[in-house]
């Protein structure tokens, strides 16, 4: 369990600086959802976001190690998503909701946990940025331009903290991102929901790191940049 809390990997592809996150049990947002829960008294923790949400399986995953309940709200498919298959893997009670409008899982969450003494986890984390400050630090480099792929805008956020002086370029993936200093803004004008097949030499989750990779090699990164992997 505490390697949620180590220095992330590092790897060189491509001429890039690469963290390798996605080798952590749920990936990044692992390292914000295990601080909340340890940090909460609650039993359960209510998540309520998309079927292809990484999200789904930090939650899970760390619930699980801390011997508390996950519980998601994700929008009914006719087959889950490996994302959703894995984080009931992990123990997670699933509630796959129809229609799926992020709106109407929020406010199902919000009433079970209203019903059930839940705590509900705000999406991308609640924009707790320290826990993945603290790892990037941690990796000693200071790279002179970052990329990641962009969906809450938290990861973001914490990469902009961790190397102010950095280009920070965000791949949106989906919603408009808020406003975030001195950051450039790259649209793949794709849907979110369509995945894209990963081109990238590691492990890229379809619907976000593939895109940023993908849409990065296009641009063309410069010399000593840096790549944040969170989910594979």
């Amino acid at each position: 369990m505490s390697s949620l809390f180590s220095s992330p990997t590092l790897e060189r592809h491509c001429n890039t600086m690469v963290v390798r996150d996605d080798l952590l049990p749920g990936g990044t947002k692992a390292r914000i959802f295990r601080a909340l829960v340890a940090a909460s008294p609650a039993s359960e923790f209510v998540y309520a976001g998309p079927a292809f949400g990484a999200a789904q399986i930090a939650l899970a995953a760390v619930c699980y190690q801390q011997c508390r309940q996950a519980v998601l709200f994700v929008p009914w498919r006719a087959a889950r998503t490996r994302y959703t298959i894995e984080a009931a893997r992990y123990g997670a009670r699933i509630f796959e909701v129809k229609p799926g409008y992020l709106s109407v899982l929020r406010s199902r969450a919000r009433r079970y946990c209203d019903e059930h003494e839940a705590e509900l986890v705000p999406f991308g984390g609640g924009m707790q940025i320290g826990p993945i400050v603290s790892a990037a630090q941690s990796l000693s480099v200071e790279p002179s331009e970052v990329w990641c792929a962009a969906g809450s805008g938290t990861l973001a956020q914490a990469l902009r903290a961790a190397w102010p002086a950095a280009q920070l370029n965000l791949v949106q993936v989906g919603r408009s991102l808020p406003p975030i200093a001195g950051a450039t803004v790259h649209k793949t004008n794709q849907a979110f929901a369509d995945g894209i097949a990963g081109t990238a030499p590691f492990p890229t989750h379809p619907n976000y790191e593939a895109k940023a990779w993908r849409l990065m090699q296009k641009i063309g990164a410069s010399p000593g940049s840096l790549f944040w992997n969170v989910h594979g």
